[in-house]
Formats: C-alpha cells, sequence, structure tokens
C-alpha cells in the first residue's frame, strides 16, 4: 500500500511494487485523497504489468512491443549515461503498462494508440512530461526500425505523428551574484574552492565531482572537463583557461587536502556517519548540501546548475562575446548556447580573458580547516 513520506520538504504518497524482497518500481503523487487512489490503482496496474513481464516466453520468434521496448532498453543501458538511461526506462515501462490494456503487437501501433499514451501523461502529469515521453519513444522506434528483424519498417512512427503538447515550465531560479558571494563566503575549505570552480568553468555537477587531479594542469592554467552531454553520448573532453583566483585556490587545495593519495579533485570528508559515506572518495550527490549552505547564508535556495546559469548570465552581462559563452558552456550546437544567450565568433586569448573576469570581482578569502598530511605526494603539473 502506498505510503506518505517527506519529499523536499513535503509530505507526498509514494507507491511502491516489490519484486524478491527488492523494490522494483516507485513513483511519487500528491498528497490528498485523490492522490492517495491514484498510487492504490498505480500499484496494482505495475504489479500486474510486472508479473506479466515476469511470465512472458518467447515461444516464437514473432516481434511484439514488449520486446522492442526490453531490446531498446538493453541497448540504452550499455549507450547511455545512467540518468539518460533510467530516464529512457521509465518512459518504456509507462508506454508497456499503458499497452496491456490497448494490446501488444506492432503492427496494432499507431498514431492513435500513442496520442492515447501520450494524452494520459499530459492529464496526470503535464505537458513537459508528455513531451519527453513522446521524444524518448520516438528515438525508441527509429531504433527498432534501423537494427530488428521483422520491425514495421514502412509504418509511420507514431510518437512524431503526434504533435507536441502545451508547456508550462517555470524559467529555472538564477541566483543573483550577491547571493552566490553571501554563499561563498559560508563556505569553508573544500566547499570553498569547489564553489568558485563551479562558477569560474561554468561546470557541471558530475564534471567536478569526476574530476581529477591529472585533469589540472597548474603549468599552463588549464582544466580539462569531461561530459557525455554529447550528440552520440560519448565522452568529451575539454580543456578550458582556469582563473588565476581558481588557480590559487586550487594549489591551497592541493596542498592542504586531507586525503593525499585521492585521484579526485573533491573527495568526501569524515563528516558524515552515513554507510554509504565513504571518506576520500568522490562524490555522488551532496543531495542537501546547497539548500543547507544557502540557508546559513539567508538567500533564496538555489542549486549546483544555477550556478552554471549565473556564469553564462554574468560573462553576458559585462559583455563578453556570446560564442564564447558557447565556448566555455561546451555546448556542441550554437542553438543550445541561444537558450542562454547568442552565438557568435571567438579567439583563444580572448577566451582566457572571459574566465579571467571572475577574478576581477575580487578574491574570496579562503577558510582554512585542519589536514592530515601524507608523504610521498607530488603536485600535478605544477
Amino acid at each position: 500500500m502506498p505510503t506518505k513520506t517527506n519529499r523536499r520538504g513535503k509530505l507526498r504518497w509514494r507507491g511502491v511494487v516489490k519484486q524478491n524482497g527488492k523494490i522494483a518500481a516507485s513513483r511519487w503523487f500528491g498528497s490528498g485523497k485523490k492522490e492517495y487512489r491514484k498510487a492504490v490503482v498505480w500499484e496494482e496496474e505495475t504489479r500486474k504489468w510486472l508479473q506479466e513481464e515476469a511470465q512472458q516466453k518467447t515461444p516464437t520468434d514473432c516481434l511484439n512491443l514488449l520486446k522492442w521496448g526490453n531490446n531498446y532498453l538493453d541497448f540504452s543501458e550499455r549507450r547511455f549515461s545512467g540518468k539518460t538511461y533510467k530516464e529512457k526506462k521509465r518512459a518504456v515501462q509507462r508506454f508497456l503498462l499503458f499497452t496491456t490494456k490497448e494490446g501488444r503487437g506492432l503492427e496494432e501501433m499507431n498514431a492513435a494508440l500513442a496520442m492515447r499514451f501520450l494524452q494520459a501523461q499530459f492529464d496526470e502529469r503535464s505537458g513537459y512530461a508528455a513531451n519527453k515521453d513522446r521524444k524518448n519513444l520516438a528515438a525508441a522506434w527509429e531504433w527498432g526500425r534501423k537494427y530488428l528483424d521483422g520491425f514495421p519498417r514502412e509504418k509511420v512512427n507514431p510518437f512524431t505523428a503526434v504533435d507536441k503538447f502545451p508547456e508550462e515550465r517555470k524559467p529555472r531560479y538564477v541566483p543573483p551574484l550577491e547571493d552566490f558571494d553571501a554563499v561563498l563566503a559560508k563556505a569553508e575549505g573544500q566547499d570553498h574552492v569547489m564553489l568558485t570552480a563551479f562558477l569560474h568553468l561554468a561546470a557541471r555537477r558530475g564534471e567536478l565531482f569526476k574530476l581529477t587531479w591529472q585533469d589540472v594542469d597548474f603549468i599552463n592554467k588549464q582544466v580539462c572537463l569531461s561530459t557525455r552531454k554529447t550528440r552520440g553520448s560519448s565522452v568529451k573532453q575539454t580543456w578550458l583557461p582556469m582563473s588565476t583566483e581558481l588557480r590559487k585556490e586550487l594549489l591551497w587545495w592541493w596542498e592542504n587536502r586531507p586525503y593525499k593519495r585521492a585521484r579526485h579533485v573533491f573527495t568526501m570528508l569524515e563528516d558524515s556517519c552515513s554507510p554509504r559515506h565513504n571518506p576520500g572518495g568522490p562524490f555522488k550527490t551532496r543531495q542537501h548540501f546547497m539548500k543547507t549552505i544557502c540557508k546559513r547564508a539567508k538567500v533564496q535556495p538555489f542549486g549546483f546548475h544555477a550556478i552554471r546559469h549565473l556564469s553564462a548570465s554574468y560573462l553576458y552581462r559585462i559583455g563578453k562575446p556570446l560564442s564564447l559563452i558557447q565556448r566555455i558552456l561546451r555546448h556542441e550546437a550554437p542553438s543550445t548556447t541561444e537558450r542562454y544567450l547568442k552565438s557568435l565568433g571567438f579567439n583563444t586569448e580572448e577566451l582566457h580573458e572571459a574566465v579571467e573576469a571572475f577574478s576581477e570581482r575580487g578574491p574570496a578569502q579562503v577558510v582554512e580547516f585542519p589536514n592530515e598530511k601524507a608523504p610521498g605526494d607530488e603536485a600535478p603539473r605544477a
């Protein structure tokens, strides 16, 4: 049965379905009685679908929706990042659960069925959620058309045949620079260095959490960031200039870090009793860090990704060329950066001058904290 659980400061119903004592599926709902009933219905339907899937044999080589979905998820798990795979998996599972009432044959699949499913997502969730499922399922259909034997290649993609739904997305909150500086003033040691790196590199959370000391070149004043947010989901490495202030802070952290043999620049410290806490290991999420430090600084809460938007907007406001901002954000397509700003031309010298603008704000003081020295270390490219 659904349970009422606190999620992000609000009590909400959570539906959970288990198999063999482990959670096989879960979904969050609202807090009212209607939401409770929705959660109950969802649990029953999901449990039934999982049982049918578990009992599904393959008596013939006939391709159906279930095989198509499972084959695509097998491919996605190997090809895409964990976050992207989970998004695609949820979309496929929702659709297959919906089709238990509509039929499972690929030949029966058409735009009308796709429309009924996506309309249900629009009604129950949002236009943005429906469009995201539409995108993922359309990609799955094109993958099947290209790679699966017995796939009805002559059929029009039923998901792209459905028009996009209207979206009412709230604009992402971007903090003013004064609020970021207030948060930075409350940060100590590693946290201070990390927040500075987020601003000066316009980095994504995963890029900084994966950053190693081999990616830091103090001599040439560069930092190498790696991401999978590319068209083919391949790992892309980009060297970015290191501002004077960021170099100073990273050098301080190199000399004062407590875990001398740790590969990663930013690591978990001895500040948590959680069983998943791994002192000296890289961070995974830091789920409550920004909320806590924003509260201490008495500013409106914002997250790591909001700092990336702040970096772009700050450089734009001080008159840096728009394509330099595209280069710093590491967007492959100008159209992506246009959602932030707009694209123009750049050169490497101007790029160094652009990131140096962060240092012109005036250096922030690094608050030291005790460390654990260990012999036998060599500075990276110093």
